[in-house]
């Protein structure tokens, strides 16, 4: 099943931490609120991982 993964820290060395891990179902991306919801999550883990240290 596709993945999308946020993590924090730089690409060159180990992964500090991920902030989120989100299975993505292909038969669920017609779905808005599906969609709506995918891309909340995102915004919040793209936050977090960007204010880690």
């Amino acid at each position: 099943m596709p993945t999308i993964i946020v993590q924090t820290g730089e690409l060159d060395r180990v992964p500090e931490g991920a902030t989120l891990v989100e299975r993505v179902i292909p038969s669920e991306l017609h779905s808005e609120h599906y969609l709506q919801q995918l891309v909340e999550r995102l915004g919040w883990a793209l936050a977090d991982a960007d204010t880690s240290p």
